[in-house]
């Protein structure tokens, strides 16, 4: 995962946790969902980019073990 990405995630992390604990102290259930929307939407990506990593590095051992022979 390019670095961009995890800073992006762990940024719209956050911005989610303070969402959610603002929404949280001040009652708002609404910004406080948005908040955990937020959290939601970056483990999704985090998820998918590590998946993709995975993929990426499996071919390349696939690739290796063709190129040895």
């Amino acid at each position: 995962m390019a670095m961009d990405d995890k800073i992006g995630n762990k940024t719209e992390e956050f911005g989610g946790k303070a969402k959610e604990a603002v929404g949280n102290a001040t009652g708002d259930e609404n910004l406080a969902q948005q908040g955990r929307n937020d959290q939601a939407k970056a483990s999704a990506k985090d998820a998918v980019n590590d998946a993709k990593e995975s993929v990426k590095d499996a071919m390349n051992k696939v690739k290796n073990a063709l190129h040895r022979d």
